[in-house]
């Protein structure tokens, strides 16, 4: 079952020529990317409808980014060729067409347009013409150490730099002011915001992760182990890179771009059972997958790990898109570590997928026993009305066992593999609106975290007994949660671990935390209320 994600742009050399020309002409600040403003005035001159560029700019730019980079204009200027030849525009069409026959579009007065600039052009650039336009983003300079000016609205190109810049000049200072990196999660690096898109499997051991890996790739990747018994003793993230290696964690971990110097926080211990395994593969050109060690179960799991493996897996579920959870239909009980790692994933809920794996091992019969058990134990777990989507399959590369399942179990295989493949098939495209919705929920939680910590902080005497408050406050955290929550109105599931901010709480002097400063909240307010949904209107579709 193969997934594939949209491809590059592709075309002959001479028709890449042209539109590079044509590119370095709309994009007016040299940045590698066109906006919606460059956009509308160079597509007017196609004369398609309103209608018809909408549409081009929405199969163009499907991950929402709100600008196009030379690829994606490719695809626009292949899109409005075939609406100039009377055909629909959309990506099935683009498609099945041929591509390194499909000319350019007519573009009216282009000539003309061309001819005016070409020599400032190539004084500015003398080797626009020799490959791709450099893709330079505006937002490099955001987390230079060297400079305090704020950056103008202007500069920004993108929702992924405008989100940039509203977390450089809004949320970190209070996220600085109040710990909130200590107590909740890292500081926000540039690589966080432009990571690919991420998909974490969890599961016991030998439920297929790495061989679920395996099956969307076509092909092993370095560093992979599989066996009937527990062979993935680390978390490997599988990414793309221009050759087959494996990276050791330390070394992973202190690279600037890449968006996992986080967990530097778990120590050596953990850094030395995590690595990155990179190849050159289309798919990991759009996803990031994360393989981690199966989750122990039984006598093993009083064994304990050097590392804190559930403070690991939440780190990651913050960072990814999709979290599966894995099950085998011989592997139902869900163990103590198991309970505790799927109650980390608490605040994710939209992003877990549960997959009953290998259901092909067993008879129809069995299987209708096996789904009613697994929705029963995952109903305790985690603790919820609602029914989890659970999707059955055996996502290895050997064909479906129809001996046990029968013809119509394969049929269902079939359409449940379909369904989460397409799952995994629109994670680029909503990688942009899960970026705002990771930020707007972390804008949420540092500012309660603030009112927890000055509230701490107002509770403390100002002269004597101050070591005695102290320990009276972490002891009954719980009824200190309380008051901020109704003091404020604040939902109570917004608010942290009360176990987890305990323990973080008995290493600080809570006399020396800060008092509630209203403009870093007001700051904050404002930029939940006006400045992203802002952000938002600038660079959706322009022809809406």
């Amino acid at each position: 079952m193969d997934i594939a994600l949209p491809a590059i742009a592709s075309c002959s050399r001479e028709h890449r020529k042209i539109y590079q020309e044509w590119f370095a002409y709309v994009d007016s600040d040299g940045d590698g990317r066109i906006t919606g403003n460059d956009a509308i005035k160079f597509f007017a001159l196609s004369k398609l409808s309103r209608t018809e560029l909408k549409q081009v700019w929405a199969i163009s730019d499907s991950k929402r980014q709100g600008y196009l980079g030379f690829s994606e204009f490719v695809t626009a200027m292949q899109l409005v060729a075939l609406g100039q030849a009377g055909k629909e525009i959309s990506l099935d069409v683009l498609k099945d067409a041929d591509i390194q026959n499909l000319n350019p579009p007519q573009i009216d007065g282009l000539d003309v347009l061309l001819a005016q600039i070409k020599p400032s052009l190539k004084k500015s650039n003398p080797d626009w013409d020799a490959g791709s336009p450099p893709q330079v983003p505006s937002s490099v300079q955001w987390f230079s150490s060297k400079t305090t000016k704020k950056i103008p609205l202007n500069s920004v190109t993108s929702i992924i730099d405008g989100l940039k810049r509203l977390y450089i000049e809004k949320l970190k200072p209070m996220e600085v002011t109040y710990r909130f990196n200590d107590f909740v999660s890292p500081t926000l690096t540039n690589s966080d915001f432009d990571a690919k898109p991420m998909v974490m499997l969890l599961g016991q051991y030998s439920t297929g992760k790495t061989t679920f890996i395996k099956h969307l790739l076509r092909t092993s990747y370095p560093g992979a182990h599989i066996g009937p018994e527990p062979t993935t003793d680390r978390f490997i993230v599988v990414m793309s890179g221009p050759d087959e290696r494996s990276i050791p964690g330390n070394t992973i971990a202190v690279q600037a771009d890449m968006p996992y110097s986080g967990l530097t926080t778990f120590g050596t211990a953990f850094l030395s059972k995590f690595e990155c395994s990179q190849m050159p593969h289309p798919l990991l050109e759009n996803i990031t997958f994360v393989d981690t060690p199966g989750v122990l179960s039984g006598e093993k799991q009083r064994t304990q790990r050097s590392y804190d493996f559930t403070g690991v897996t939440s780190w990651f579920a913050a960072k990814c898109d999709l979290i599966l959870l894995l099950f085998d239909p011989h592997k139902l009980d869900i163990s103590d570590e198991f309970k505790r790692v799927i109650g980390s994933l608490r605040g994710h809920d939209d992003k877990i997928r549960v997959v009953l794996n290998k259901a092909d091992q067993i008879d129809t019969q069995q299987l209708m026993r096996v789904y009613g058990a697994l929705m029963w134990s995952l109903g305790k777990v985690l603790n919820t009305p609602e029914v989890m989507r659970v999707y059955i399959g055996s996502f290895n590369d050997k064909p479906v066992n129809e001996a046990a399942v029968g013809p119509i179990g394969k049929e269902l295989f079939e359409k449940e593999q379909d369904d989460l493949l397409s799952d995994l098939k629109d994670i680029p495209k909503k990688a942009c609106d899960r970026r705002i919705n990771e930020f707007v929920k972390r804008a949420r939680q540092a500012k309660i975290h603030a009112y927890i910590i000055s509230h701490l902080k107002k509770e403390m005497p100002s002269m004597m007994g101050k070591s005695k408050a102290q320990q009276r406050l972490i002891d009954h955290l719980e009824d200190e949660f309380f008051k901020v929550q109704k003091e404020h109105h604040f939902p109570v599931g917004d608010f942290p671990s009360v176990e987890h901010f305990r323990e973080v709480l008995a290493g600080y002097n809570i006399d020396k935390f800060e008092r509630l400063k209203p403009k870093m909240i007001q700051a904050v307010d404002d930029m939940l209320g006006y400045d992203i949904p802002e952000l938002l209107r600038s660079f959706r579709n322009p022809y809406e």
